[in-house]
């Protein structure tokens, strides 16, 4: 018998963990899984952030909670779950979103800003796979774990100098698919949304130097991303309408990756 498409999409009883889910993506992917009933669990360095985050998810009747903490570090990354385990008891889904970038030549590229990018970006993303896998994932056969990659872990650049982030989230597209062979086994799913550009933080640079609407006019539908753009494909990776999907990575991305390769 089949399920009502309602019930597929619904996540009430569950929670989540939204790394960087204090602003931007993060916390667009964080309101989707809470108005899909999820309990969210949201981490960033900046508790000020956080607060205003948890403000923004509660005033829409979301469960929402919030732990400060570097997820570049091995000890933070364990209170966090550790935490998190002892206030909510589960954690069902994983978003690894928290993420840095640094602009400069390949030739002059400062070691320091590699190895943070490349801490950030994918160490974390292992970091915390592990220590949520281990902690109720893999004991109870369930879970979903959803990386944020890029487009720019799609193909090169010539344009943008970006060396370590275009590596490091290269790398998180082939950790989703062996993590997601691997784990399989425990009916956890693995998989990857590959943004394109949405107007963010992280992103204000890019689209200052070579102009928003450049990049617009580069995508097929001749636009960037908006508040919204995540939330329906966040949804289907994390409930039980996407459950015989895994190891795949959705571009979301305008169509830029179908003309351009990746970026």
């Amino acid at each position: 018998m089949s399920t009502p498409i309602s019930k597929l999409f619904d996540l009430t009883g569950q929670v989540a963990l939204v790394t960087g889910g204090s602003r931007g993506l993060g916390l667009q992917m964080a309101e989707a899984l809470g108005e899909a009933g999820a309990k969210v669990m949201l981490v960033s360095r900046k508790a000020a952030d956080l607060e205003e985050a948890a403000a923004h998810l509660s005033a829409k009747g979301i469960d929402a909670r919030w732990i400060a903490a570097d997820a570049s570090k091995p000890e933070e990354v364990q209170r966090v779950v550790d935490e998190t385990m002892h206030r909510l008891c589960q954690i069902d889904i994983l978003i690894n979103n928290a993420g840095a970038t640094w602009g400069a030549p390949a030739e002059d590229y400062p070691l320091e800003a590699w190895d943070k990018v490349m801490n950030l970006n994918i160490r974390s993303l292992f970091l915390f796979a592990q220590a949520v896998g281990k902690a109720s994932m893999i004991p109870r056969k369930r879970g979903r774990i959803i990386n944020v990659a890029s487009i720019a872990g799609l193909s090169g650049s010539i344009d943008v100098k970006f060396i370590a982030y275009g590596t490091s989230k290269g790398a998180a597209v082939n950790f989703t698919r062996t993590l997601a062979g691997e784990w399989g086994a425990y009916g956890i799913t693995v998989n990857a949304l590959a943004p394109g550009f949405f107007p963010s933080k992280m992103t204000k640079g890019v689209l200052e130097h070579f102009g928003a609407d450049k990049l617009a006019a580069g995508a097929p539908l001749k636009r960037l991303g908006d508040d919204d753009d995540l939330k329906g494909a966040v949804l289907l990776f994390a409930s039980a309408a996407g459950k015989h999907i895994t190891g795949q990575i959705l571009a979301v991305d305008g169509g830029v990756s179908a003309v351009h390769g990746g970026g």
